[in-house]
């Protein structure tokens, strides 16, 4: 492995690694009683995630491209089933993650709430105890999260499902459209822009089903109306079905790409 798939790794990482931590934001939401609060000092590590995905993709697309012109000697598929072990591995990290995260997170809220600026909770996290607090609340994942998921409470199979449906394609998306390129190098800049054939299928699903049900399972923690103890139950069901898409991305790859050299051929 190169040091350019290296960096693709890495950026697919972080990507992953706070698309997972995403879940102990609602957590610590309900937690503090202040969701609002919670998700907008969670969109400082969504700019990360989106500034790492602006990179990835010009930097997958120009090893594609270098393969291509014979100016590097890569085995593509290779490096695309690469990047989604680095998905998958990011998941499992998150997931180990979570605990430490929401308790931090958890104390992060509440000095904005007391302090209402961005800066000073930056200054105060990094030079005011901020990462001794972390050592402090480091913690593992409580094993009754787990034993406890054979219980009815959590996320209903149908949503587990689509959860692992919705993950697989949004992980596969950018990569089937890259690696289409590679199959047909005739449309590859055609095929480039057609990733939203298999993301938009992922969109869909999330837009109509998922998000809604997991903003209401929210809301009725928040309420009393489902315990605590029971939301961290769905997240850990809705963490295992993320993971268990990432690796279903691996056996939609290749079909994804053959269906976006298909459309772009036909357009």
């Amino acid at each position: 492995m190169d040091k350019q798939l290296l960096l693709i790794c890495f950026l697919t990482f972080v990507i992953h690694l706070i698309g997972t931590l995403a879940y102990s934001v609602r957590i610590a939401g309900i937690r503090t009683r202040r969701i609002a609060v919670s998700l907008a000092l969670f969109s400082l590590l969504a700019l990360l995630s989106r500034t790492s995905n602006s990179f990835l993709g010009p930097f997958l697309a120009k090893r594609v491209e270098s393969t291509l012109a014979g100016t590097a000697q890569t085995d593509l598929l290779s490096d695309f089933r690469w990047l989604l072990v680095a998905a998958s591995f990011a998941t499992i990290v998150g997931a180990l993650l979570i605990p430490t995260f929401q308790r931090v997170f958890c104390r992060a809220v509440y000095h904005f709430q007391a302090h209402r600026s961005i800066p000073r909770l930056i200054l105060h996290a990094f030079f005011k105890g901020g990462l001794s607090y972390i050592k402090d609340s480091a913690t593992v994942p409580a094993a009754g999260n787990v034993t406890g998921l054979r219980k009815s409470e959590g996320v209903s199979l149908s949503m587990t499902l689509l959860n692992v449906a919705a993950v697989a394609l949004w992980t596969v998306g950018v990569f089937a459209a890259l690696y289409a390129g590679a199959l047909d190098p005739s449309v590859r800049v055609t095929s480039s822009t057609l990733s939203s054939i298999i993301n938009g299928c992922a969109t869909v699903m999330m837009a109509l089903f998922l998000d809604p049900h997991m903003s209401g399972l929210t809301d009725d923690a928040v309420e009393g109306r489902v315990s605590e103890s029971q939301f961290r139950k769905a997240v850990v069901w809705l963490v295992g079905s993320r993971l268990a898409g990432t690796i279903l991305a691996q056996f939609l790859l290749i079909p994804s790409a053959l269906v976006i050299v298909q459309v772009a051929r036909a357009i």
